[in-house]
């Protein structure tokens, strides 16, 4: 018997294998069990005895047709049946092609973050207009619908520019669409400071479409990012942190603008509070956008994961971008997806558009707080992210935990409207604490199942059609319970929201938890009930079957 010698890890024992192999070209892979210590659950290889002079030859144990072995489908089975292992024990390619190996990268929190930051700087921007409704309605002398479209442009823009915007994202990759992002975000900040006289209203409103163009490409990104960075026991947690950036930009975008442009007469004065509140974002936005150039990476070296490293493997890029749509709405758990992350994400989108207008109904001069019931709503929504995430890594109930967060929000709602009214701010601050908790936390829990029922498909493309849903419903919400509000009053509008959160909670209901992307993390069940049959008897072996390599 021809065998490798165990401590041989490296090219010495690498030509033996493959010369013998040329010998035999008829050789069939035999599962034996070896005693090799680094040996798993994982069989060798070894050559019937019957088919070579050689009476058997047993190949490197790291090699196994196993798919956890190597999340790559393509080096399973090469045309002389095995992959021969480098040299040092790492993979032979230097660039993210080499799928053999799973490995997380250390940048990765650096690329996570830089994103959240970039992202909070664009969200900052959409609300900060809307948080001080009534104080650019005197500056610029307009209506409270012109300053409400600064908010819903944001809305309007992504719905068009979602399907280019996706193509970009699987041409170009994630470095290109990140740079664009920050780059319009950054443009648009600085075009904000040549609106700073009473007349000077397009200005702004142009400035205000650059951002929104950019958040196009920003609002798709956090579950692919969490996907092809990070480790299949990280990627709930990444998600949220990407999430949780977008959040914190709505949260400062409601307490800081209260704060550095103050309810003044003075068309002047004002004119220089609210040119200090641009030039702060245009800094931020322009030191961001500079750091992206050096620190956003592409992709990392390895793949993090099986099923990232599957999804390499399975990507064409002759596929139909059209036939991927299709694929989409045919699944009937993601459609309902759609409608109820929908649902959900346009209520939040109407809530902050109008929350100023709706607090000082109630509580007139008190911007300063209104502002802070916003930063509370978020801060709290933030927790919840966080928290729903570490919790879905986890536990992996993505449907069970979803519906329960879906439904805590509508509890909120309703405590919310009929708690506005009351006099007390106090007790505002804790139903929209308590209602924030759940309706923004959710806002990661859709993207990240919304990944898990329509694996493989392109992350970017399910997120981009969660985020035309909530925008579509946004404007639809944000116009709406505008105009109730003005005819009616602020409860009719909140009680406007909670009709559409019940029909939302019903549809969340009836989406089955089919977890795809979980399932391509682990084995499948035939492969471990060989491994328990193999690891009990090795005394007959037969050939693999084609269906294992």
């Amino acid at each position: 018997m021809v065998n490798e010698d165990p401590s041989h890890e490296g090219l010495d024992g690498a030509p033996s294998q493959t010369s013998a192999l040329q010998e035999n070209p008829n050789l069939a892979a035999q599962p034996s069990v070896s005693g090799h210590p680094s040996i798993s659950a994982h069989p060798s290889f070894s050559a019937h005895a019957s088919t070579s002079a050689h009476p058997s030859v047993s190949i490197h144990p790291s090699v196994s047709v196993y798919p956890s072995s190597s999340a790559h489908p393509s080096t399973l089975a090469q045309p002389s049946g095995l992959v021969q292992p480098s040299s040092s024990g790492q993979p032979s390619s230097s660039g993210p092609e080499d799928l053999s190996v799973i490995k997380v990268s250390k940048r990765r929190w650096a690329v996570v973050l830089l994103f959240s930051c970039y992202s909070m700087c664009n969200a900052f921007q959409w609300i900060q207009y809307g948080s001080i409704n009534n104080i650019f309605m005197n500056f610029y002398g307009v209506s409270a619908f012109a300053i409400d479209w600064l908010s819903m442009c944001y809305m309007l823009t992504y719905i068009p520019l979602l399907l280019p915007v996706a193509w970009l994202l699987e041409k170009f990759g994630l470095r290109t669409i990140a740079l664009t992002g920050s780059a319009l975000n950054c443009l648009g900040a600085w075009v904000k400071l040549g609106s700073l006289k009473p007349h000077l209203f397009p200005v702004t409103v142009l400035g205000q479409v650059i951002c929104s163009v950019a958040q196009v490409f920003i609002l798709g990104m956090p579950s692919r990012i969490a996907s092809v960075w990070f480790g299949a026991n990280e990627v709930s947690t990444a998600c949220s942190i990407a999430v949780f950036g977008n959040q914190l930009g709505i949260a400062i975008g409601f307490l800081v603008p209260p704060v550095l442009v103050p309810n003044i007469k003075d068309k002047a004065e004002l004119a220089y509070h609210i040119s200090i509140m641009f030039y702060i974002i245009a800094g931020v936005a322009t030191l961001l956008f500079i750091l992206v150039v050096i620190v956003f990476k592409e992709k990392p070296k390895h793949a993090p994961s099986r099923a990232q490293s599957l999804s390499y493997t399975l990507a064409s890029p002759d596929a139909s971008y059209l036939s991927s749509i299709i694929r989409l709405f045919k699944n009937l758990n993601f459609v309902l997806l759609i409608i109820s992350y929908g649902l959900n994400a346009g209520a939040f989108y109407s809530l902050s558009t109008l929350l100023n207008r709706m607090v000082i109904l109630h509580y007139p001069g008190e911007e300063v707080n209104a502002g802070r019931i916003g930063l509370t709503i978020i801060i709290a929504g933030m927790f919840g992210a966080v928290i729903s995430g570490i919790w879905l890594d986890r536990t992996k109930t993505y449907k069970e935990t979803t519906l329960v967060v879906y439904v805590m929000t509508l509890v909120g709602m309703v405590v919310y409207t009929f708690t506005l009214n009351l006099g007390y701010l106090w007790v505002v601050f804790i139903t929209a604490g308590a209602m924030g908790f759940f309706m923004t936390g959710y806002l990661p829990l859709g993207f990240e199942f919304a990944v898990e029922l329509t694996y493989p498909e392109s992350e970017g493309m399910s997120s981009g059609l969660l985020n035309v849903s909530a925008q579509i419903f946004g404007i639809i919400f944000t116009i709406s319970q505008g105009q109730i509000i003005d005819t009616y009053g602020t409860m009719p509008g909140n009680i406007f929201l909670c009709v559409f959160l019940t029909l939302g909670v019903a549809l969340t209901a009836f989406i089955r938890a089919d977890l795809r992307r979980q399932k391509a993390n682990k084995e499948t069940p035939e492969n471990k009930l060989q491994e328990e049959e193999e690891s009990k008897t090795s005394k007959a072996p037969t050939p693999v079957s084609e269906e294992h390599l």
